[in-house]
């Protein structure tokens, strides 16, 4: 089966929509592979699942073993592993490598860079990613790595913020990236990239005038304590889960479970010798 490429994505553009899940492991990745055509192993790992407040302390090592679990549960969609904070940046060559990382050693098709107006990552860093042989999908509008410096907040409103994030995006494309993800923009400013860009624009809080869209697993299922007011939850999981974990507590309190059903008998002739597993589960 072959991967989602760059080239499949470009093909897309202006004629399907793309789909973008942001996942962390992989039984969520078996879920997706089928139904996703990229999945983005971001470093909202910090904040979703390792319990973290941001994103911010988010290690490579840490990035690098999600996006390998990622990549071992799907066979279709492409992977994109989302560089943390400082592991790209600080230098080109100590990024490119790093980069290189995701596709060597985690099984990754591409990586993401939050690639800000001010600060964060220079065009340089992205173009000699491409040159290496790493393809880049870029990152504008809110980056949540910047948040010390640039808070929460919806960014483009004034016409000044909103000329300098469409040159950001113009200057990526020139420097190669196969795509940009827009995050938290005015619906115009998402529709104004996507017309000026020859890759293929992702949103996140952009608006419909995008060629795709991505949102959080946890959050699109109702896993997360608390959403976005962009994002929409397709089920509750996490009342799900709840009213499980609340059932199996209550049954073994009142000593229902296990019950015959669930227990090994004393006969080696017993086909309850099969566990199903051959593990602790």
């Amino acid at each position: 089966m072959n991967r989602v490429s760059a080239k499949d994505l470009f093909e897309k553009r202006g004629d399907e929509p793309i789909v973008m899940v942001a996942a962390y492991d992989a039984p969520s990745a078996e879920i997706l592979d089928d139904v996703a055509d990229i999945i983005l192993v971001g470093d909202s790992v910090g904040n979703t699942r390792l319990g973290y407040d941001d994103t911010l302390p988010v290690t490579l090592d840490e990035s690098l073993s999600h996006t390998a679990a990622v990549a071992r549960g799907s066979e279709r969609a492409m992977v994109v592993g989302d560089m943390p904070f400082a592991s790209f940046g600080v230098s080109t060559e100590r990024s490119a490598e790093n980069a290189a990382r995701y596709l060597k050693e985690a099984g990754a098709q591409a990586v993401k860079l939050e690639t800000p107006v001010e600060g964060g990552v220079s065009v340089e860093t992205v173009r000699r990613m491409t040159e290496l042989g790493v393809p880049v999908m870029g990152h504008v509008g809110l980056t949540p790595q910047q948040v010390h410096r640039k808070g929460y907040k919806v960014q483009g409103r004034d016409e000044e913020e909103a000329d300098a994030i469409l040159e950001r995006a113009r200057e990526l494309e020139e420097a190669g990236v196969f795509s940009v993800v827009l995050e938290s923009v005015p619906e115009s400013l998402g529709a104004r990239v996507t017309d000026a860009l020859g890759v293929p624009t992702i949103g996140i809080g952009a608006g419909r005038e995008v060629d795709g869209q991505v949102l959080v697993l946890d959050d699109l299922v109702g896993l997360s304590d608390g959403t976005p007011t962009f994002v929409k939850e397709y089920a509750d999981v996490r009342g799900v889960m709840t009213d499980a974990v609340k059932e199996y507590a209550k049954e073994v309190r009142e000593g229902e479970f296990p019950s015959d059903e669930h227990i090994f008998g004393d006969s080696r002739d017993s086909k309850d010798d099969d566990t199903d597993g051959g593990d602790d589960r």
